[in-house]
C-alpha cells in the first residue's frame, strides 16, 4: 500500500517553523493536509475526509466508490488513469464511481498531450458509474436535494460556488444502472458553481447520458460525446432542474440507436418552477444516424418550461431538428427566449415541430434562424482542431 500525499506546508515544517492561517472570510478555503485517507493503487476505493489526496502517476484501480467529502480535495496530475475494475452480477451495490461532496473540490490537470482518462476494465457501456460532481449554486428542485445516484446533497443560494477545476479528461464506458430509474451519466453536475472550471473534456462509449446537468450555474466549455457502440445509449447532452450557465464548442456523435443529441428540461413536476433552465450555447455540431430504429432521434428535445439560447448550430443525420413540447416552451418560442440562431441543416427530415400540453400541434418555426455557412462546434460535421489528440473514436 502507497500513501501519497501533498503536503502544503512541508517545507515550513521541516524548518521548525510555525504557520497559522485563517480562512473564515474564502468561501473556497484550500483543504489543509490530511493522513487519513491511505491511496493504494490496486484498491482506489473509500472516503476522501481532510486534507488533500494527489494521484501523482501511472494506473490506479478502482474497485468500489470514491467520495470526495466536504473540505477535502483530489487532485489528479496529468496523464493518470483511473481504471474501474469489473462489477459482478450480484454486487450492483459496489458499483465503482468517483463522487465529489458539496463543498469538496476535485482539480484534473490534464493536458492536450497527457490526458487524465477514467476507464474501466470491461470496455462496454455501462461499466461503471463515472464522475459525480455536486455544488451549493442554486436549483429548482428545493433548496436542496440528493443526487439520484450517489445520494450526495446538492444545490444551496451560491451561484459562485467553486467545485475545482476539470480540464482535458476522457471518461469511457461509464453509465452504470442501478435500476432502471437511476443510471449514472459520464459527467453528472449536480447544482455546480460557477467558480467551477469545465473544459475539455469527452465522454466516450457511455450507456446513458454523456453530460447532465442538475441546476447550477457552471460553465462548460469544449465537450465532446462519441457514442458508436450497438448497446442504446441515451442522451448526448441533458439539462434540468433549472441550469443556468453557458456552453462553448460542444460536438456529440452517435452512429448507434440512442437517443436525442440535446434533451432539455425545466422541472417535470413544475414547469414554472425556478430558476428556469435558460443556458446560452454557442458553437454547437450534433450529429445522428437519421431515423434508422432510434426511438427518439430529435437533434433536440425542448420541454416542460426550458428556455435556451442557441447559436452557430449544426445539426446532421437526425429525424427532426427541434422538437419543442409544453405550452410554456410554446410561449418561449413566441418571446424568443427559446431560440436557436444560424442553424445549418444537413439530412434532417423535419427542421421543427411543436406540441401543446393537451397534444395539439403548434408552429414553431421561429425557434430557429438559419445559416448555410454555420460552422458549429469549429468545422460543420467534421473533427474540430480543439478536439484532436487528446481524445479517442474521432480518427
Amino acid at each position: 500500500m502507497k500513501k501519497t500525499f501533498r503536503w502544503m506546508m512541508g517545507v515550513a515544517a521541516l524548518m521548525g517553523a510555525v504557520v497559522v492561517t485563517s480562512c473564515s472570510d474564502d468561501e473556497n478555503p484550500e483543504p489543509e493536509p490530511g493522513d487519513e485517507f491511505v491511496v493504494d493503487r490496486n484498491d482506489l476505493k473509500g472516503e476522501i475526509k481532510t486534507g488533500e489526496v494527489v494521484l501523482e502517476s501511472g494506473t490506479y484501480k478502482l474497485t468500489g466508490a470514491l467520495v470526495v467529502k466536504e473540505g477535502a480535495k483530489l487532485v489528479v496530475k496529468a496523464g493518470v488513469t483511473v481504471e474501474a475494475t469489473e462489477v459482478a452480477s450480484d454486487q450492483h451495490s459496489q458499483v465503482r464511481f468517483i463522487g465529489v461532496s458539496r463543498g469538496a473540490q476535485i482539480d484534473v490537470q490534464g493536458t492536450a498531450s497527457s490526458p487524465v482518462v477514467f476507464t474501466s476494465a470491461k470496455q462496454t457501456p455501462g461499466a461503471w458509474g463515472g464522475l459525480v460532481l455536486c455544488g451549493a449554486a442554486p436549483i429548482n428542485k428545493g433548496a436542496t436535494a440528493k443526487s439520484e445516484v450517489g445520494d450526495l446533497d446538492y444545490g444551496g443560494s451560491n451561484a459562485n460556488d467553486n467545485s475545482g477545476s476539470v480540464k482535458y479528461l476522457r471518461i469511457e464506458y461509464s453509465g452504470f444502472a442501478y435500476n432502471s430509474e437511476k443510471e449514472f451519466n459520464g459527467l453528472s453536475l449536480f447544482g455546480v458553481g460557477k467558480g467551477t472550471v469545465i473544459e475539455n473534456i469527452q465522454v466516450h462509449e457511455g450507456s446513458d447520458d454523456g453530460f447532465e446537468w442538475f441546476g447550477g450555474t457552471v460553465d462548460a466549455k469544449n465537450l465532446i460525446v462519441t457514442n458508436y457502440a450497438a448497446e442504446v445509449g441515451d442522451d448526448l447532452f441533458d439539462w434540468t432542474e433549472g441550469w443556468n450557465g453557458n456552453g462553448e464548442n460542444w460536438y456529440g456523435i452517435r452512429t448507434n440507436n440512442g437517443n436525442r443529441g440535446i434533451e432539455a428540461d425545466n422541472n417535470s413536476n413544475n414547469h414554472a418552477a425556478t430558476p428556469v433552465s435558460n443556458p446560452t450555447i454557442k458553437n454547437l455540431t450534433l450529429i445522428g444516424n437519421g431515423d434508422a430504429g432510434s426511438p427518439e432521434p430529435q437533434a433536440m428535445k425542448l420541454r416542460v418550461g426550458t428556455k435556451a439560447s442557441f447559436e452557430n448550430v449544426v445539426l446532421a443525420n437526425w429525424a427532426t431538428g427541434f422538437d419543442v413540447e409544453h405550452d410554456e416552451g410554446i410561449s418561449f418560442v413566441g418571446d424568443g427566449s427559446l431560440k436557436a440562431i444560424g442553424v445549418r441543416f444537413v439530412n434532417v427530415g423535419t427542421k421543427a415541430k411543436g406540441k401543446k400540453t393537451d397534444g395539439s400541434s403548434a408552429d414553431v418555426n421561429a425557434v430557429f434562424t438559419e445559416n448555410a455557412a454555420a460552422t458549429g462546434a469549429g468545422a460543420g460535421i467534421d473533427v474540430p482542431e480543439w478536439a484532436k489528440g487528446w481524445t479517442v473514436g474521432l480518427d
